[in-house]
């Protein structure tokens, strides 16, 4: 069987038309590659010429420097002076063990560490932040190949840890950590700079190429309402206040009631800022925003000020007190176990009786006790200026609270507030009922100019009948009740003392107390609001007995160093009259004699040795005997030679 093959011809105009199909085909791709080329050379020739360039460039960023921090008097507290970073190119190191020998000699860092980051294949390494002068200098010195300085910043602080849980500190990289320090950060961080060179496809500085520096812009700066002075008398007072009473924990927080400024934050234990790694991290907390407490007979200012607003109390009320009062099945109970007996409404806050509190709390009724809470900014974060601040505890009126609950909170138990809370009450009562919180920045300083910071606005929370009505009650709280160890001679103050039980496992404890005291003065024309706070005293914990004679201490040191007059008592009427010398110019040695000589008191504040003022000021005329402060400074200009713009390492 045979098989045929038949062969398929193509005729001439078959193959004339799949010649041109195939020309044209090969004429359309040609125009497609012709476009696609020009598109990439013409319109695109500036985009792949940066990009290639880029891919040459290596860029080392460069640390904006950091704002300052002052305190409200122009005082630097924290400043950000020049420092240099040590860095590798580890593909221009030529001889790496040899180089990680030196460098390690010069830094003071382990041979190892070093040398592995030299035999990394990244284009730059970071050798050692923060580097001092002497250790920049002896690596330029060696001319290592790879090896090289860009400037770079440190914080110090020219007068030691000044408000240390206020500021916060930064980390290495120059970043906030905590405090203000975080909660600025943005506007603290200077924009960084960059250096620039051309490199090969090693990594190697190309040595025509392309060099280039742009330096990092300084941040902002801060002014804080913080007086150095008025912060170290409340230092030195805490810690007195703190050890002698073997309290576990002090807070002394002081403000202006009209403004909200913070004048003055101390806590202790306290921290070393420049060492804050070595303490506990409870020491570096600013209780005063980010801790609450019950504040017990504190509070009952409060009470008193919304049960007179509301109608349900006056001037001319009055109680019987037996002891206690029965509410829901329970006996709240006064601190007095026999009772007051008969009182009038001044001489309930004078003998800070809780059943007449517990009274009030029920007779306002849990809706408009809660609502008056509210405006007084309870239970809700104030908005200051600071991060982690707690709003505190506040029960909304529910049937899931029992009535002794509320009667418990007309007296400072049963809920819970922040130092910053209560303060700001008290400021409210003092400034003529316009509430106004608490702020720690004052203003905001750029290059383009001064601006004050963002805060919530002040309100009128009580009438101003209503406040300087409660004022007077707690004058006469100080004058003839529980807060009489708060007097100060020449000063009215007016506060209330508090001795609140801790809650320890769900129950009150009857061994652990927090012992305080708030108030402010002179009554008539605030200068100072002021809070102290001592967790767990040993020994007698009354807030009359220890807390009280802290804030007559304090208020004296304070009034006097506003230069605020004193009122003529009858003491002063007949004590004789002296002019106080100027030691302006003495050592502080001297001046303590010559003042001490004259039969004055000496209270020196700040541990320099040069004196920059002094109060009274010199001449005044003053009671024989009287105190007399001495402020000192250190000498800081060595620390305060900050620029804005940092020095060129390549001297382009």
């Amino acid at each position: 069987m045979k098989m045929r093959i038949r062969i398929r011809t193509l005729s001439p105009a078959m193959v004339q038309r799949r010649v041109l199909f195939l020309l044209v085909v090969m004429i359309i791709a040609a125009a497609l590659l012709t476009v696609r080329l020009a598109y990439l050379q013409i319109w695109q020739n500036e985009f792949f010429q940066a990009k290639a360039l880029e891919q040459r460039l290596q860029r080392i960023p460069i640390e904006g420097l950091r704002g300052g921090i002052y305190d409200r008097n122009g005082v630097p507290l924290a400043v950000s002076v020049s420092a240099h970073t040590a860095y590798a190119i580890p593909a221009e190191v030529e001889d790496k063990e040899g180089t990680a020998r030196q460098l390690a000699a010069i830094l003071n860092l382990d041979e190892g560490f070093i040398l592995q980051r030299l035999q990394k294949h990244s284009a730059v390494e970071w050798l050692k932040k923060k580097i001092t002068d002497q250790e920049a200098m002896a690596i330029i010195a060696a001319n290592l190949p790879g090896i090289g300085i860009v400037p770079s910043s440190t914080r110090i602080y020219p007068y030691g840890s000044v408000a240390p849980q206020v500021l916060g500190f930064v980390g290495i990289d120059n970043q906030g950590l905590e405090g203000l320090e975080l909660f600025y950060d943005d506007f603290l961080r200077g924009t960084p700079g960059q250096t620039i060179f051309e490199r090969d496809a090693q990594g190697r500085a190309l040595e025509d190429g392309v060099r280039g520096y742009l330096p990092g812009k300084k941040g902002g700066d801060l002014i804080l309402t913080i007086d150095i002075f008025i912060q170290r008398m409340a230092e030195e007072e805490v810690r007195r206040a703190t050890l002698e009473t073997g309290s576990r924990l002090g807070l002394i927080l002081v403000s202006d009631p009209k403004t909200g400024e913070i004048l003055a934050t101390a806590i202790y234990p306290t921290f070393d800022i420049e060492n804050f790694a070595e303490y506990p991290a409870a020491n570096r907390k600013n209780i005063a925003v980010t801790d609450t407490y019950e504040p017990g007979s504190t509070f009952k200012a409060v009470t008193a000020a919304l049960a007179l607003q509301e109608g349900v109390a006056t001037l001319q009320s009055g109680f019987f007190d037996p002891g206690y009062i029965r509410v829901s099945g329970w006996n709240v109970r006064c601190w007095n176990r026999g009772g007051h007996g008969p009182q009038s409404f001044v001489e309930t806050m004078q003998n800070s009786c809780n059943p007449y509190y517990a009274k009030l709390a029920l007779d306002l009724g849990p809706e408009r006790f809660y609502d008056g809470l509210l405006r007084f900014n309870l239970g809700q974060k104030t908005g200051i200026d600071f991060p982690g601040e707690m709003a505190g505890i506040l029960r909304a009126p529910s049937p899931n609270v029992p009535l002794v609950t509320w009667a418990n909170m007309g007296f400072g138990q049963g809920l819970t507030v922040t130092p910053v809370q209560l303060l700001a009450c008290f400021g409210a009562i003092a400034n003529k009922g316009i509430y106004t919180p608490l702020r720690y920045v004052k203003e905001m300083v750029t290059e383009e100019g001064r601006f004050a910071p963002d805060v919530p606005e002040p309100r009128q929370i009580l009438s101003s009948e209503i406040a300087e009505t409660t004022a007077y009650v707690l004058r006469m709280a100080v004058e003839r009740g529980s807060g009489k160890r708060a007097e100060v001679p020449g000063y009215d103050v007016a506060g209330k003392t508090g001795t609140a039980q801790l809650a320890e496992h769900g129950r009150y404890s009857h061994s652990k107390m927090v012992t305080s005291f708030a108030g402010f003065a002179p009554k008539d024309d605030p200068q100072m609001a002021a809070l102290l706070v001592l967790w767990e005293p040993q020994g007698a914990f009354y807030g009359g007995i220890i807390a009280s004679p802290v804030f007559a201490r304090l208020a004296e040191k304070v009034l006097t160093y506003m230069g605020v007059e004193r009122k003529a008592t009858a003491r002063s009427s007949v004590v004789r009259q002296v002019s106080v010398p100027d030691v302006g110019g003495l050592s502080v040695a001297e001046a303590e004699a010559v003042l001490e000589q004259q039969g004055f008191r000496v209270e020196v504040v700040g541990p320099g040795s040069r004196i920059i003022g002094q109060v009274p000021a010199p001449q005044a005329e003053v009671d024989a005997g009287s105190l007399i402060y001495i402020y000192t400074d250190y000498d800081a200009d060595a620390y305060l030679e900050t620029t804005t713009e940092q020095p060129n390492p390549y001297g382009a």
